[in-house]
């Protein structure tokens, strides 16, 4: 399997990029879950080779740069840090591939500049978590109030490489050791206190300014490329996106064998494999 790693220039920071398959094949950018990084494709792009599957590690995780110190990290900069990839890559129009929050990001991307996506395939995520207008002064609170914690304590150094495979592999969103030890890779440095997350602490604090469900419909509703929503029937987020479904016009839902990173399992990776090789062929 090919695999290419590469920097580029966003909004002043640095965003690490991997990309595996044919350059020539036809071009999916890929976006991860909160906490994650670029890794958490491998498995697929070892399934589909034909594909040139391009993988940011979004700001703030793996080997990507922080957002300046005090900065929240609110989910549309990451829409306004793909857009500039699209834009450096000189890639007129691709097809997303989001995860969890990776989801999120590419269905606002995808509601905000349609002509730039030609497919949207989505696993177990569909859109931002939405909130009622009247609770987002009291949402705003608490959120600046756990941020000043959160800032002051850093995260915790584990003692050994071994220590922090566990931690992943029983984490709230189970993986296997193959999965860890990729997504570590990435995440991952020894310091002289141990072994310590790259990704910035700060993405633990909840967003200060929050969607409400009428925002967030609006974005749906723009939606006009097929959309592939695939879900981890051991996941706990089918319950959330099934008021949202006939919101989006021209929707497949697919509800698959696996949990919330069946991506990064076997069985239901070729299954998502199959199908994303489908959509694609109909390019």
């Amino acid at each position: 399997m090919t695999t290419r790693e590469y920097h580029i220039d966003i909004h002043g920071r640095r965003l690490a990029v991997v990309e595996w398959g044919s350059p020539d094949g036809i071009p999916v950018v890929a976006l991860h879950g909160w906490l994650d990084n670029a890794a958490s494709f491998t498995l697929l792009a070892k399934l589909l080779p034909q594909v040139r599957l391009i993988a940011p590690d979004l700001a703030g995780h793996g080997r990507s740069e922080h957002r300046a110190a005090g900065q929240p990290y609110y989910i549309w900069d990451n829409v306004a840090d793909v857009l500039a990839l699209l834009d450096a890559l000189e890639l007129e129009q691709v097809a997303l591939l989001g995860h969890s929050m990776g989801a999120s990001v590419a269905t606002l991307l995808a509601g905000a500049f349609h002509e730039r996506v030609s497919q949207l395939m989505l696993l177990d995520g569909l859109a931002p978590r939405t909130y009622s207008a009247d609770s987002l002064p009291e949402q705003m609170a608490a959120a600046l109030n756990k941020g000043k914690r959160i800032r002051r304590r850093g995260w915790r150094p584990y003692a050994s490489l071994e220590d922090a495979l566990q931690a992943r592999m029983g984490g709230r969103y189970p993986v296997s050791r193959e999965a860890a030890a990729w997504l570590l890779a990435r995440s991952l440095e020894e310091t002289e206190d141990g072994w310590c997350w790259r990704h910035d602490i700060a993405l633990s604090q909840p967003s200060v300014v929050r969607l409400c469900d009428e925002q967030v419909a609006a974005f749906l509703q723009r939606l006009s490329m097929p959309v592939l929503l695939m879900m981890a029937e051991h996941g706990n987020e089918i319950d959330g996106v099934q008021p949202l479904l006939e919101l989006v016009p021209e929707l497949t839902l697919k509800v698959l064998d696996g949990g919330h990173h069946m991506h990064l399992e076997s069985a239901p990776a070729v299954l998502i494999a199959g199908l994303i090789s489908e959509r694609l062929s109909d390019v």
